[in-house]
């Protein structure tokens, strides 16, 4: 989950990392009583998840309560790479002597953590990296170890900070490690840790990546999740313990396996080409215990897409046999009508692994009109890329 710049703020200031007095407004008239508290001279920032704000004219300095307001007036409902703005965040400003970067994130590709430092900040570290490799540190962290004082002044020689900042950045570098493990986060970066005039070291900005796998530990965080920007088909699948993703598309997929899901989405999406490019409209894992309600609640939830004309079920049975999901398949059927949930989308299944020829037979007996039963993976696919193009 990635948060709003004045959410990683906030997360930072929890931690003791020296951050700005800010605030977050969604009104012109919010923001103007943010600058009277702060007084003086604020920034105020878009708050989008996307990097440009600056470019896009999301960023501005405004003298006084006014000029917050005139600035928050056209940078609020903002388009800023697709990305609508509803929220800006007011802080004081600081004279910026030299700016610099730091980051903690997951190096899934090491299997490790690593630190990435940079006296160059302000840019985009890439940049850096390619133009100036030689001014990019990059220290593995070993997670059983983590970052203490004696890891902290390793990576602050090892990016080359100036003498006179670098027991500040020492102790940046050592809470900025705790916030990153104590929140459970992928990623906690800084652009730019920025020294000001003074020859104080502050957090300028805050770009922070939750682990969600991790949300069982931190009921807290759910307070940090954008419910504007949820779609509501994922809010429901959530709520019902479904591994749901909405995509743009008319085939409902509904799998068993993570996989085998993916591959059928792929081969929706190759066999949809030849229909006018029909594409997958969402991912639905159900896992291995496809009962009747798990089904009934999968479909349910992918029947109620307006955009989905037909649905795709595809099972490979293994710990949970072919029988038992055709079962569920058609007591789904029944629950839905029960529910009053009636069902006029049809639906392509195909069976295939342990069981296959009962659960067959059970969907043949069943006789559903709106069933079609195909042996095939790419044969049940071409069916419901047909479907959809024909219900468009």
């Amino acid at each position: 989950m990635d948060l709003y710049e004045y959410q990683g703020r906030d997360l930072f200031d929890r931690h003791g990392l020296p951050v700005l007095a800010g605030g977050v407004a969604t009104t012109p008239e919010e923001a103007r009583a943010i600058a009277e508290r702060l007084g003086g001279r604020v920034v105020v920032k878009a708050q989008v998840k996307v990097g440009g704000r600056g470019k896009a004219g999301g960023v501005k300095l405004a003298d006084d309560p006014e000029g917050a307001v005139a600035h928050a007036t056209n940078i609020l409902g903002m388009d800023i790479k697709g990305h609508t703005v509803h929220k800006v965040m007011l802080t004081v400003t600081a004279d910026i002597a030299e700016e610099y970067y730091f980051s903690y994130l997951l190096d899934r590709a090491n299997r490790t953590f690593l630190c990435i430092a940079s006296v160059a900040g302000g840019m985009e570290i890439e940049q850096v990296a390619e133009e100036s490799p030689d001014k990019v540190a990059k220290v593995a962290i070993d997670a059983s170890v983590g970052v203490d004082e004696a890891k902290a002044r390793e990576i602050v020689a090892a990016a080359g900070f100036p003498a006179e900042v670098a027991d500040q950045v020492v102790d940046i570098a050592v809470k900025l490690w705790d916030s990153f493990v104590s929140e459970d986060a992928t990623l906690v970066e800084v652009n730019p840790l920025a020294k000001t005039k003074s020859g104080q070291v502050l957090c300028l900005d805050a770009k922070v990546t939750l682990d969600a796998n991790a949300t069982f530990r931190h009921p807290e965080h759910e307070e940090l999740v954008d419910q504007a920007a949820v779609d509501p088909l994922e809010q429901r699948a959530k709520e019902k313990d479904l591994n749901y993703v909405k995509l743009d598309g008319e085939v409902g997929i509904i799998g068993n396996g993570a996989g085998l899901v993916m591959s059928t989405l792929d081969v929706v999406a190759y066999a949809g080409e030849a229909q006018g490019g029909v594409k997958p409209a969402n991912f639905l894992d159900i896992g291995g215990g496809a009962s009747a309600a798990v089904m009934a609640n999968g479909l349910e939830i992918v029947l109620s897409d307006p955009s989905v004309k037909s649905v795709f079920v595809n099972v490979f049975g293994g710990i949970t046999a072919c029988d038992e999901v055709a079962n569920g398949i058609v007591h789904a059927l029944t629950l839905l009508e029960q529910r009053g949930e009636r069902v006029t989308k049809p639906l392509v299944v195909r069976l295939d692994g342990n069981n296959a020829e009962a659960g067959r037979a059970i969907l043949d007996g069943a006789a559903n009109p709106l069933v079609e039963r195909v042996d095939t993976m790419d044969g049940a696919a071409q069916r419901a890329a047909e479907l959809a193009a024909a219900g468009v």
